[in-house]
């Protein structure tokens, strides 16, 4: 089995492991996806309880996954506070639903970033972002000196990945160095796209949770559009949410 990621310490919490087995969290954790090569099957520890109270809520990681007993309860203030931090609880016995993968459909939060080479056209996107009503955590680059396009990607991808934003926009000279980094970050799908019709198809289709397009290929007007079209397409249709999970597994096994 492969073992990444982290789980932070959390004294006196209790794991489950695939064979059912507790493993205590008096420290950290280096375990948070471990891929199981028989069945292929991508298992994630996470943190079990009988209830979930409001307080239990708050201290969890937004974005992350717990397990709910048999039986167990999870009070109303909890439920809010949940589903305002994008908590997933999956019941025991229960397997996480592949409608969880699709992206956010009401975008309220965007990671905005750019190379040396769509510095402008970031700062216009970014007027029109917050025009519309968007909290924008713009990533840089400010300035001419050239900085290298995964660098950028990365830091769009890292927030979109967490749960911190709920899209990110990269910008490099064409888009496409930026969508093969940000696609290395795992939970990511970046799409290129350089029409109106693309932006809708990686959103609807694709499930595209990050957006990559190219300074030198597009005006500010088409740049727009594309934008606008990307962040109001939902991914709403059964058939497309279910080949995600297919995309999940990929990126799990390699």
């Amino acid at each position: 089995m492969q073992v990444i990621g982290v789980i932070a310490p959390d004294v006196g919490s209790q794991f489950l492991d695939p064979r059912g087995d507790s493993i205590s969290g008096n420290q950290s954790l280096h375990v948070l996806r471990r891929v199981e090569r028989e069945g292929n099957i991508a298992t994630r520890l996470m943190k079990r309880f009988e209830i979930i109270t409001e307080t239990d809520a708050r201290v969890l990681d937004v974005g992350s996954t717990v397990e709910l007993a048999v039986g167990g309860i999870v009070t109303p203030l909890a439920q809010d506070t949940l589903r305002d931090r994008r908590i997933e609880v999956v019941r025991a016995g229960a397997t996480v639903e592949s409608d969880s993968l699709a992206p956010v459909a009401d975008v309220r939060i965007v990671t905005l970033g750019s190379d040396h080479t769509g510095v402008r056209l970031r700062n216009h996107l970014r007027q029109l972002l917050r025009s519309r009503g968007l909290a924008v955590h713009d990533v840089g680059t400010e300035g001419t000196e050239p900085v290298d396009y995964p660098d950028v990607a990365a830091n769009v991808a890292r927030p979109v990945a967490k749960g911190e934003a709920h899209a990110g926009i990269v910008i490099d000279g064409s888009g496409l160095g930026s969508a093969i980094a940000a696609n290395k970050i795992t939970g990511i799908r970046a799409a290129m796209c350089n029409t109106v019709t693309l932006a809708r198809y990686a959103r609807q289709h694709n499930g595209a949770n990050v957006l990559a397009i190219g300074s030198t290929l597009l005006t500010d007007a088409e740049a727009e559009e594309i934008v606008i079209a990307f962040l109001d397409t939902p991914m709403r249709e059964a058939r497309y949410v279910r080949r995600l999970a297919k995309v999940r597994d990929l990126e799990l096994r390699g």
